[in-house]
């Protein structure tokens, strides 16, 4: 039997850890701030094309301008995050999203449709994904990998959401669903930089509160780790392999995001109805949030490196899957390996950096690492629209991206745990 070493009453909300609340908190992020340019960005860039007529490569393009956008701004973003805090990049990531979503809902033509995108893209930036995760890697040192699949699964949850704005968008358009979306990430802001924004305590402190004695009077051992500063992460095989691994895994991130609903819709695609294409995002969704909830779980208990690339390879078999399907049967088929593969790799290689590196220089660290892979997201858009506009097709591109997954499942191997700089030779 073992009982808990009492917490401070600022860690805890009744008998939950308060860590547990900023798992949550950013997996509610995550659903607002990652549905629009993320889960329903094909959805919406349907629409724009059906009423303007625009190119493939000019409508998906926009996802890889606003990336841009995010890639230059990464680092910074995690500097101003261990700076000042995730509550204040929350709400003023928040705010600037918003104003985005409503200037989006107004466009007339590409200037002002790149544009908007762009505001949009930084605002969810820098509210988003970079300041939850660091707020999870400082509250939950215990527990990180399955912590941070919460937040991470908040992004896949997102997409159960797009059936309702397929729907706004047939019956009301996607300028009032914009619109109302715009106004919804500015209320939520708010509320969530207030749970996300208290800043963790220190690490001994917080090992205190999360180490259990038993009956014997004997504490279980925990080891506090280096905080690893930008410079010395850098001069690391580790730092470079997880960022190469997630630079090539995401590249079929990127083009999934911004070409899923057209080749699931295109008549040289899956062939499928609007409301058949619909249900398909959401089963992606719901096995990539499934098994992010496994693989943080999983990758709390077992060693990540040797999970990975297994995990890494499914991705990359999901894209050929994809590229074969000619039914609903084989997007199906689809939506469950991608939910896999992406979906349970995605904590575990978020997780290694906090592993290795620590949590005090986390966020910049992380945002550092964020620049390449926010890079091969904005190539990939335009390139395999590019493609599309050329051939007529998607096959090449997910063979192309299939390949990039392969690679990652050897180049993961190489991120062995650095050993810390006072007592490296």
């Amino acid at each position: 039997m073992t009982t808990t070493t009492p917490q401070s009453p600022k860690s805890r909300i009744g008998q939950v850890f308060y860590g547990w609340w900023v798992a949550i908190a950013g997996a509610v992020n995550m659903v607002i701030s990652s549905g629009p340019t993320f889960q329903a960005a094909s959805t919406l860039f349907r629409a724009i094309e059906d009423e303007f007529g625009w190119s493939r490569a000019l409508v998906a393009g926009v996802a890889s301008f606003g990336r841009f956008g995010g890639a230059l701004f990464g680092p910074l973003e995690g500097w101003l995050t261990d700076r000042f805090g995730t509550g204040k990049m929350v709400l003023l990531g928040f705010t600037l999203g918003g104003a985005g979503m409503i200037l989006y809902s107004q466009l007339q033509g590409p200037v002002q449709y790149y544009a908007a995108y762009l505001i949009i893209s930084l605002g969810f930036s820098m509210g988003g994904f970079v300041p939850s995760m660091a707020a999870v890697n400082a509250w939950m040192p215990h527990k990180r990998a399955t912590a941070m699949a919460i937040v991470i699964g908040g992004s896949s949850l997102g997409g159960v959401f797009v059936p309702a704005i397929v729907w706004g968008i047939n019956n009301y358009g996607w300028r009032e669903t914009t619109f109302v979306i715009g106004i919804i990430t500015i209320l939520a802001g708010p509320p969530i930089a207030y749970i996300s924004g208290k800043r963790a305590p220190e690490y001994s402190t917080l090992i205190a509160q999360v180490t259990k004695t038993d009956d014997s009077g004997s504490k279980k051992t925990t080891v506090v780790q280096h905080d690893f500063t930008a410079k010395e992460a850098l001069r690391t095989r580790a730092f470079w392999s997880i960022s190469i691994t997630h630079t090539l895994t995401n590249l079929s991130v990127g083009a999934i995001s911004s070409h899923i609903y057209f080749q699931l819709t295109d008549e040289g695609g899956v062939n499928l109805n609007d409301a058949s294409a619909a249900t398909i995002i959401p089963i992606m969704a719901v096995s990539s949030f499934a098994f992010q909830m496994l693989g943080g779980f999983t990758g709390d208990r077992m060693h990540k490196r040797a999970i990975l690339p297994v995990l890494i390879l499914l991705q990359g078999v999901s894209m050929v899957v994809l590229a074969q399907s000619i039914s609903y049967w084989g997007a199906l088929a689809f939506a469950l390996l991608w939910g896999i593969g992406f979906g349970g790799r995605t904590p575990m290689l978020h997780a290694m950096r906090g592993d290795y590196f620590g949590r005090k220089h986390f966020g910049v660290i992380l945002g550092i690492s964020a620049f390449p892979m926010a890079m091969g997201m904005m190539i990939t858009p335009v390139i395999v629209g590019r493609v599309f506009d050329t051939t007529g097709t998607y096959v090449t591109s997910l063979y192309m991206l299939a390949t990039a997954c392969a690679f990652a499942a050897g180049t993961i191997l190489l991120a062995t745990k650095p050993s810390t700089p006072e007592t490296r030779t």
